[in-house]
């Protein structure tokens, strides 16, 4: 596995689970019952957009080494998924 993969494997695993976190704890400007001229009653009052970032990259990394060490480990390869060879050997 190279660099550049191991780099593209956490890129994805962050956003991922970052677009996992964002809804969490949402409190939108309807519930606050303070909204913002030109804004939705949905949008959201407080993000807290710090907290989301941080615990999305403690919360990605562990996947993501949970993922490159299956990778690493050969328990799981790119043969693994090779359905076109199994269909030609008959089975």
């Amino acid at each position: 596995m190279s660099i550049t993969s191991i780099l593209v494997v956490y890129a994805i695993t962050w956003f991922m689970v970052f677009f996992i976190v964002l809804p969490l704890n949402l409190t939108t400007q309807g519930d606050v019952g303070e909204r913002v001229p030109g804004t939705h009653v949905s949008s959201p009052a407080g993000p807290f957009m710090r907290r989301k970032v941080i615990i999305t990259t403690i919360a990605g990394t562990i996947i993501w080494a949970l993922i490159v060490g299956i990778i690493l480990s050969g328990w799981v390869s790119v043969d693994d998924f090779d359905w076109s060879k199994s269909l030609r050997e008959g089975g």
